[in-house]
Formats: structure tokens, sequence, C-alpha cells
């Protein structure tokens, strides 16, 4: 028998744990792939979108647990 009741395993919200673990894990996922296509665009495209290579250098500085 488990130490955890499925009660244990489920916040006040009504998420497993596993399921926010899930939910993190895929948000960092995405904050990688986002950051990495980024480090792609052009400048032309960066202008296009009115973003510039220094907002560019700072947001691919930041680790891909922080957002």
């Amino acid at each position: 028998m488990s130490v955890f009741t499925h009660e244990s395993m489920i916040n006040h919200h009504g998420h497993s744990v596993f399921s926010q673990l899930s939910e993190t894990l895929h948000t960092w996922r995405e904050r990688y792939a986002m950051r990495r296509e980024l480090s792609k665009w052009s400048e032309r495209d960066l202008h296009d979108i009115g973003v510039s290579s220094a907002d560019v250098a700072y947001e691919l500085d930041k680790p891909f647990w922080r957002a």
C-alpha cells in the first residue's frame, strides 16, 4: 500500500501533482522552442514585429524556466 493516498496527490484546485508537473514541463519546452526560433530571425523580421536585437539578446539569455 502506498504512503500517499489519492487525496494527498490532489491540490485544492483539483489538479494532481503529476498534472502540474506535466504542465510545467510543457511550458518549459515551449519557451525553449520559442527562444530557439527567435534566435534564427533576421534583423528585418525583428524590425517587422517591432523587436530589437537587444530585446532578443535579453530573451535568449534567460533560462528556460524563467518567463
